[in-house]
């Protein structure tokens, strides 16, 4: 009877050649069943890209395309296997992909979100991130958001927003002028009492007014048609021009109210004078409104090589902390200010910021609760300001 053959294990235990065989089948069979596995997790990844709502672009570590889903070929209108393993500049040779590519170029902090309209009908929300690998960044995936049916419900309320101010604008301007006319006794004497309440009603229609001027240019800021006339000016003379407009209602409220002038002549920017003057009013009516009786308000202007920039400061209220962030937003009004002062619109700083951005400029903020607040905003020196001259 022949001998059953044995090795030894690393252990120096003695196997034989039939156990090791069936160990290297098991182990086989494990290695087939997470293949299979693989395969199968695989598949469901792929299906699910396939049939994600969303379109997808992925581009490798050297920057070429290497996965585009249905949904994304749809968007763009072309077929995978004749954008897969180009690059970004080599898409460019679809003239769909040119604010694409443009627009993804730009992102160099790893994470973006921007819109951008591919054709009439069709905007999408592009969202950027980095892929992480071993060494760094291995390559960036892209997430295109179909948001067209949210920008047209956008486009009808800011037509509706506009038709209807239009529309209440007239009779608020007829009721104004009517009760001047009464107030000023041009069509006979009134009482006191009459008077009193006359003058009430003269002031509710203003804020009426106000509203209406304000909700139109919120309209004219969402269809990207709210700078008309721009102009090489001194932005220090129409900081001091509204400033000086202010004094008596700060004098009324028992409110120092300072413009700080410098001594050297300040670089001038290119701006539509009247929106910048109607962005220093909004910040000093903001300023007097919530600083108490005797408290102070100083404006002023300084200026760097690439900028002129504005500062209103005050010893109010403050913002809370948890609510800075949403200061520039529309509607928005902070939770203090609410208790003090009911009639605000909440969008006299979000005309502004956009007023700002318009301008190529930026607008920011320091507060304390409490303590005050200082707004600035700056404007870039004519040299810095090129685009925006070609525009024009």
């Amino acid at each position: 009877m022949p001998r059953k053959k044995t090795i030894k294990n690393k252990e120096g235990v003695l196997e034989s050649v039939e156990d090791v065989r069936r160990a290297l089948l098991n182990i086989l069979e494990d290695v087939e069943e997470e293949k299979r596995r693989a395969e199968e997790e695989k598949n469901k990844t792929l299906a699910i890209i396939a049939n994600f709502v969303d379109g997808l672009l992925a581009f490798d570590q050297e920057g070429k395309l290497s996965l585009v889903n249905p949904r994304a070929e749809a968007f763009f209108d072309v077929k995978g296997k004749d954008i897969i393993g180009r690059t970004l500049k080599e898409l460019e040779m679809f003239p769909i992909f040119a604010p694409f590519v443009d627009l993804v170029s730009q992102n160099d902090t790893g994470i973006s979100r921007k819109e951008m309209k591919v054709r009439e009908k069709l905007t999408l929300e592009v969202s950027t991130v980095n892929i992480p690998g071993d060494d760094g960044r291995s390559g960036f995936l892209v997430i295109l958001h179909d948001i067209s049916r949210e920008k047209a419900a956008e486009a009808m309320k800011t037509e509706f927003v506009s038709l209807a101010a239009h529309q209440l604008r007239t009779p608020l301007s007829a009721i104004k002028w009517t009760l001047k006319i009464i107030l000023d006794g041009d069509v006979g004497q009134v009482g006191l009492e009459q008077k009193a309440l006359l003058e009430k009603t003269y002031k509710s229609n203003e804020r009426m007014i106000a509203l209406v001027n304000d909700l139109l240019d919120v309209a004219r800021i969402e269809e990207g048609k709210y700078l008309f006339k721009p102009i090489l000016t001194s932005l220090e003379t129409v900081v001091e021009f509204v400033a000086n407009a202010y004094k008596d209602e700060a004098k009324r409220k028992s409110i120092q109210l300072n413009f700080v002038k410098q001594k050297d002549d300040l670089p001038k920017v290119m701006a539509d004078v009247e929106k910048i003057r109607l962005v220093i009013q909004n910040l000093i009516d903001n300023a007097l409104r919530y600083t108490k009786e005797r408290g102070r308000v100083v404006v002023s202007v300084t200026a760097d090589e690439n900028n002129v920039e504005v500062t209103v400061k005050d010893n109010g209220v403050g913002i809370p902390t948890g609510q800075k962030e949403r200061i520039f937003t529309k509607f928005f009004r902070a939770s203090n200010v609410l208790r003090i002062d009911t009639e605000g619109s909440g969008l006299g700083l979000f005309i502004s910021k956009n007023i700002v951005d318009a301008h190529g400029g930026k607008i920011w903020l320091e507060s304390a609760e409490n303590e005050g607040t200082a707004f600035h905003f700056s404007l870039p020196v004519k040299e810095e300001f090129a685009e925006f001259l070609e525009k024009f």
